[in-house]
């Protein structure tokens, strides 16, 4: 599953501990990210994953749950 590895990024860019991440765990309001944050995590997982997200698609990510069924159903397509 794609949680596991979107924690660690998350954690490792936000530099927050791991028991802080929930899939229902919104990215700015509870781990304390800002605009720059999201963009530059947006870019390593896009990297990381293979996958590319829409500015469209990106709008609609407020939690860690919506980042993980995002890249899954991404990488179900190829």
């Amino acid at each position: 599953m794609s949680f596991d590895k979107v924690k660690k990024l998350l954690c490792e860019q936000l530099n927050i501990s791991e028991d802080k991440v929930t899939m229902e765990s919104k990215v700015i309001d509870d781990l304390g990210a800002d605009s720059l944050d999201v963009v530059e995590m947006l870019m390593t997982l896009e990297d990381e994953f293979n996958i590319t997200v829409s500015d469209e698609e990106s709008v609609a990510l407020k939690t860690v749950g919506d980042i993980v069924n995002l890249i899954d159903a991404k990488s179900k397509k190829k």
